[in-house]
């Protein structure tokens, strides 16, 4: 087995006791399981598509005298995979909750992020590297592949599977908005000025967005900010305070970082892939695309 997730036998077991005991001490994190309000917001996206960035960006917003960090992040707009769900349903209402699940019915309003796959991709290996899931020096080349077949995160399917599922059952309804990540690098003051009209319709009639409020929250967002926070604080949050220090979560946080991270044979793969929903969300293909038989109609989403 290629190098990867640890999927040995004692790793087997030792992953069941816990779980088991997680479920005997009520310790469980909510996941599927949470209890889900009316005036719930849910932020889902596929792993490492921008989720945290717009947290931040979200929190500055609508608190922008007390500023998101990696300490705070998880009592503000917690992912539903670290405290059981008791926990979560004492937290303050309405709840802005982080997500990565594959189309929810019970989710009553979302903000969904979605992001080229080729830089999710590399993001996602990056991402893997930081965990210990890879070794150094392990070929891109060969982590394109099992991207694909959803060796890493299973329990939020592929990227395409996570992606249609929402478009095809939420797509141009009331309670959805779709985020382009590569919008929102591009015009943040405008993408964000969506999210605000959103809430605002929905369970935040009271939030304050004026151009002030958004430069404010931008300001507190940036990668460079994240960066600094995360360097004083990883050992602090829940999401890399057992990974390597070495390796940051918050990396350079650019559209087309992909240009130079993958091969040519890379981009083939993933855009023979991928290609019709690609061109469905608006992603310009490098033309090194294997030709694809799939017809989903290549019609822009924004």
């Amino acid at each position: 087995m290629a190098p990867g997730v640890n999927d040995s036998t004692p790793a087997k077991i030792s992953r069941m006791l816990g779980a088991c005991w997680k479920l005997i001490t009520g310790s469980q994190e909510a996941g599927r399981n949470l209890t889900v309000f009316d005036d719930d917001v849910f932020l889902v996206s596929y792993p490492r598509s921008g989720n945290t960035w717009t947290r931040f960006l979200i929190g500055n917003l609508l608190d922008p005298n007390d500023p998101v960090s990696f300490r705070n992040i998880e009592s503000r707009i917690p992912e539903i995979y670290f405290n059981p769900d008791h926990v979560m349903r004492r937290l303050a209402r309405p709840r802005i909750l982080k997500s990565h699940e594959c189309f929810q019915p019970r989710y009553p309003s979302i903000i969904y992020i979605v992001r080229d796959p080729r830089d999710v991709c590399v993001s996602n290996y990056h991402h893997n590297l930081k965990a210990g899931n890879l070794a150094d020096g392990y070929p891109m080349e060969d982590f394109v592949p099992r991207f694909l077949r959803v060796e890493f995160d299973r329990q939020f399917g592929s990227w395409a599977d996570n992606v249609r599922s929402w478009l095809a059952m939420r797509e141009g309804q009331p309670g959805f908005l779709l985020l382009r990540y590569e919008d929102m690098k591009q015009n943040p003051a405008r993408e964000l000025a969506k999210v605000a009209n959103f809430l605002s319709q929905r369970s935040f009639p009271n939030l304050l967005a004026t151009p002030e409020h958004l430069r404010r929250a931008i300001a507190l967002s940036t990668p460079e900010r994240m960066r600094e926070l995360e360097s004083q604080q990883s050992r602090d949050w829940v999401l890399t305070k057992k990974t390597r220090r070495d390796k940051p979560f918050v990396r350079s946080a650019v559209a087309g970082s992909w240009i130079t991270a993958l091969s040519p044979t890379a981009v083939s793969l993933l855009e023979s892939e991928l290609r019709p929903l690609m061109k469905k969300l608006g992603y310009e293909l490098s033309g090194r695309e294997r030709e694809s038989s799939d017809t989903i109609p290549a019609t822009a989403t924004e």
